[in-house]
């Protein structure tokens, strides 16, 4: 069976079944789940629900690590209240990782993204300072460990387009200093993700996985395996190289009623990685 047919049977026939078991179940069994990635959320894939609903939908997808996007955990929020998020979701068994992503267009901005990173226990902002804050946040990354893994966001975007323009602003930086590769964004800017996390690999912190229609500027988020990214290619990538990291997925579409779609993802990833036998 060729690479197109084989993909084209894994997101029409055996994973649509395993996506549909994840709804339809408390949550997705850790028997099956894939033990070589740590899955988790961006959960502005939610961001029409509350932050105990969206705990509770990620849970029931089968994820085990969250970023928070400021919606559910705001950045202004009391300290109490920044302190208490990592035990929400280490009650259901989930780990707070990062926070994000996070614009930060001034020195008292990248203030606020340290000190929420702090409060909420977050090992990482996924972020976006200003190239003229680099240096700044650079020192901030020293001074507090906390990590920092700058975003790309492709066509159109200035700032940060592509992987390759996140590390060469931040390659001679401090080490923790590193990317958040966003492969939607990636494809839609016309390069091959797999291809960008395998040369930028040691600077790769974070990722947002998805799927989308086109490898143009219009590509719109869609299922992971309905799309024109080689999603299995991406996986042995970072199998292969033995990526720590977390693999987060960030579902933009059917914002309203979004639990099919990311649970037909999330099927199809774990399916994925099921048959390089790493699940």
């Amino acid at each position: 069976m060729n690479d197109f047919n084989r993909r084209k049977f894994l997101a029409t026939s055996g994973l649509a079944a395993v996506a549909l078991t994840t709804w339809n179940t408390p949550a997705y069994s850790s028997s099956t789940s894939a033990a070589t990635l740590n899955l988790g959320l961006a959960s502005y894939s939610l961001r029409k629900f509350s932050q105990s609903d969206a705990i509770l939908m990620a849970k029931r997808a089968g994820l085990t690590h969250m970023c928070f996007k400021s919606m559910h955990l705001p950045l202004d929020a009391p300290t109490s209240e920044l302190q208490s998020a990592p035990k929400k979701l280490a009650d259901v068994g989930m780990t707070l990782y990062a926070g994000g992503v996070i614009y930060m267009k001034s020195k008292a901005e990248v203030d606020q993204a340290f000190a929420y990173a702090k409060n909420a226990g977050m090992p990482m902002i996924i972020g976006v300072p200003n190239h003229d804050l680099l240096e700044y946040t650079n020192e901030k990354i020293k001074r507090t460990g906390i990590r920092v893994a700058i975003h790309n966001h492709g066509p159109g975007d200035e700032v940060y387009p592509s992987p390759g323009s996140v590390y060469e602003k931040i390659k001679n930086l401090d080490p923790r200093f590193g990317l958040c590769m966003d492969i939607g964004h990636t494809q839609r800017i016309g390069l091959d993700p797999a291809k960008e996390a395998e040369k930028y690999f040691d600077r790769l912190f974070d990722i947002h996985i998805k799927d989308v229609s086109s490898s143009t500027p219009e590509g719109d988020t869609v299922e992971i395996g309905r799309g024109v990214i080689d999603i299995p290619a991406f996986l042995k990538v970072l199998v292969t190289k033995g990526y720590k990291g977390v693999v987060a997925f960030e579902y933009e579409k059917d914002e309203n009623d979004p639990m099919p779609g990311l649970c037909e993802s999330v099927g199809y990833v774990k399916g994925c990685l099921r048959m390089m036998g790493k699940g």
